[in-house]
């Protein structure tokens, strides 16, 4: 019978070394088709790449969101924050979700799927979801990207609660949100590569 693993709670997780994010230098935000290709080609040199959205909150019951209002996919070295109001720059994310050919890993996947299908009419392929290796492994509770860092890093991964729920439709992005969602899809894309190699 396979032993449950533990988790470490956020208390220990506090307690652990930073986790060594991207900085603006290893961020590209892209907002034009031009961009977008340029970004795709960099992509397709690397067979995974770490995966994210961020949509606008909604701050009302029925209020549906009309997200994602962006997708952030990395490798190990780099991430692209591609902002979707551009319907060109938006087929062509479309289009890179769609290849069965990559593998797009991260955590909590499920609500993003749903709305890609809806405002990309794409489904996305090769999507893995990580906290399902986890617990296949016998992490018994859900793992999201913090859990997962601790587990496998030992350190600490920051979220800033303030990114976490600001526009993510606004036209300009502050810096404080590239860092965020970029290193969102960066510490997935690392989790998926130290996984393959445990």
């Amino acid at each position: 019978m396979q032993t449950t693993r533990p988790t470490p709670d956020k208390e220990a997780i506090a307690l652990l070394p930073e986790f060594d994010r991207l900085g603006l230098d290893r961020i590209t935000l892209v907002d034009t088709v031009a961009q977008a290709r340029e970004a795709a080609a960099a992509l397709h040199d690397h067979a995974a790449w770490g995966f994210d959205t961020e949509s606008k909150p909604t701050f009302f019951k029925d209020q549906v969101s009309d997200g994602p209002h962006i997708v952030q996919l990395a490798t190990l070295q780099h991430a692209w924050v591609f902002q979707l109001h551009d319907p060109a720059c938006r087929e062509l994310v479309a289009g890179l979700l769609a290849d069965a050919a990559f593998t797009k890993a991260g955590f909590g996947l499920g609500d993003d799927t749903k709305r890609i299908v809806s405002k990309l009419l794409v489904e996305p392929a090769g999507v893995l979801e990580l906290n399902h290796v986890f617990r296949e492994r016998g992490y018994r509770k859900d793992m999201g990207v913090k859990g997962a860092v601790a587990v496998l890093f030992n350190q600490r991964f920051i979220k800033s609660k303030k990114a976490a729920t600001s526009n993510w439709a606004n036209p300009r992005l502050s810096e404080a949100q590239l860092v965020y969602a970029a290193n969102d899809a960066y510490a997935a894309a690392r989790v998926h590569a130290a996984l393959r190699l445990s």
